[in-house]
């Protein structure tokens, strides 16, 4: 069996960063994402899919992820249920993302958060971010290409 989720789109708020009672983080956004036809007053409408990132990727993503980013996600669809407190089932569908992509440089000026601690105080101060499947900008995952000057300089 396979349960595979692939979706490009744009967070439509900043993640929101929580710790389990281990002191692992959890990071949930969600991701918007425009549908392939427009209606006929040529509006477009578009698809609104929660994630939710674990352990690294979920700090990875907290400190370097806002509102309007454009990203890569790929992960798992899940479905979960639950009481709420009026004391209603609630079910909840959401995808688990084993890996995120940006897609675009961050905007000039901007910095990462500063995550909250877990209650625990268990956070890791470094972030292993190739390893957590996250890409945050930097000059090794920039996509412009720059020219090469003389022949000595391929790698070929």
């Amino acid at each position: 069996m396979m349960n595979k989720a692939i979706l490009i789109g744009r967070l439509t708020r900043d993640p929101e960063v929580r710790y389990t009672q281990a002191g692992e983080p959890v990071t949930s956004f969600t991701v918007a994402i425009d549908r392939n036809y427009t209606r006929q007053d040529g509006t477009r409408e578009a698809d609104f899919i929660p994630i939710v990132c674990f352990k690294r990727v979920a700090e990875t993503a907290g400190k370097y992820l806002a509102k309007g980013r454009l990203v890569a996600v790929s992960g798992r669809i899940q479905t979960r249920n639950y009481t709420a407190q009026d004391g209603g089932k609630r079910y909840v569908t959401e995808v688990v993302a084993d890996e995120v992509r940006f897609l675009e440089r961050a905007p000039e000026g901007s910095a990462p958060r500063e995550l909250p601690t877990s209650s625990s105080g268990g956070r890791s101060p470094r972030l292993d971010t190739e390893s957590a499947g996250f890409y945050p900008d930097d000059d090794q995952n920039n996509f412009a290409m720059t020219p090469i000057d003389e022949d000595d300089d391929l790698p070929f």
